[in-house]
């Protein structure tokens, strides 16, 4: 099994969802202003895929990245989608993305030629990590039958991403998923070496990564990465859950609560959000997206800022959060 300390990674990275149109239009100049926002205030871990935007939000990463010395930053994407131009877009939750259909494809080939054309996108000659994504039972809708899928990915696209790795190709590979059980079920079946582990693990939602994904991770020495900290919006004032958008009522309760506990405390809720996720010694990395200038600003800002302990202990003599949740130690 891979070990953690063989792994080069931040505390904290940029997410090329938002950049990639996941929530609203946005255009090159704002994506520009917004990485270079990001690279000023220090960020040098960047992750994308080609799903994001149907691969604009690789173009936009790389075309930004191409001025920068390839050793100065880290840089992640996704295996698993295949993309061929046409003028009947699928209707998916990109708004105004490039015009590419897409299929799933986690057989060897297809992994390999995921990474190749991931790199004419980015137009780099390396990345660093690749992630299997969305091979998970979230996605069984647009994917069909995901334990099908995961059975050729343990033929194809695993053991072709170790060999990779042997190769030079990439530094490392795991999965992107929204779910934990796929992440337990590599870690058992193959030799990955991190993984990234979305909307699992935040104020809202963590039960399950502590009763299971943690300790998997603790006991493998696999790396991890956990994404969307604000599930998607909700944690930084946007109206959204996660990225369906699809409120439920405990959560919307829950939200409101752990609201009125901040604003006692006077706790920026976004950037307590961040420090929650990151706060666990099993976590390496935060990943964070960001369309506006400001936002990787403050998301950087995020994890210097004191937050009173008793906001916490509120917060779990309140149930609001696990017992068992690591908390910031200042």
């Amino acid at each position: 099994m891979s070990s953690k300390k063989n792994l080069k990674l931040e505390k904290l990275a940029f997410g090329g969802v938002a950049i990639g149109t996941g929530f609203e239009k946005v255009n090159d100049k704002q994506s520009e202003e917004t990485l270079e926002a990001a690279w000023e205030c220090g960020i040098r871990q960047y992750d994308t895929s080609p799903w994001y935007g149907l691969g604009l939000s690789e173009r936009r990463m790389g075309h930004f990245l191409k001025n920068k010395k390839r050793e100065e930053y880290i840089l992640s994407t996704k295996v698993g989608r295949l993309f061929t131009p046409t003028k009947n877009i699928p209707e998916t939750q990109w708004v105004d993305p490039s015009p590419f259909d897409y299929r799933y494809d986690y057989t060897a080939a297809g992994v390999r030629r995921s990474v190749e054309d991931s790199l004419q996108r980015l137009g780099v000659e390396s990345i660093d990590y690749a992630f299997i994504h969305d091979l998970s039972p979230d996605n069984n809708a647009d994917l069909g039958d995901w334990e099908k899928h995961f059975d050729i990915a343990k033929k194809g696209a695993m053991p072709e991403l170790t060999k990779m790795r042997e190769e030079g190709l990439i530094k490392g590979w795991g999965l992107g998923v929204n779910t934990v059980e796929p992440i337990i079920r590599t870690i058992d079946y193959a030799d990955p070496d991190l993984f990234v582990s979305a909307i699992q693990y935040s104020m809202i939602d963590h039960k399950d990564s502590l009763d299971r994904l943690f300790p998997k991770v603790e006991e493998s020495g696999v790396g991890l990465i956990v994404a969307a900290p604000f599930n998607a919006g909700l944690l930084s004032g946007q109206k959204r859950y996660n990225y369906a958008g699809e409120m439920p009522e405990d959560v919307d309760s829950r939200y409101k609560k752990i609201i009125k506990v901040a604003d006692k405390y006077k706790v920026d809720l976004a950037k307590a959000a961040i420090q929650f996720s990151y706060a666990p010694k099993v976590v390496d990395t935060v990943l964070v997206g960001a369309s506006k200038p400001y936002q990787p600003i403050e998301n950087e800002k995020a994890l210097n800022v004191k937050i009173p302990k008793d906001f916490w202990v509120d917060l779990k003599s309140e149930g609001l959060i696990d017992e068992r949740c690591e908390t910031p130690q200042f």
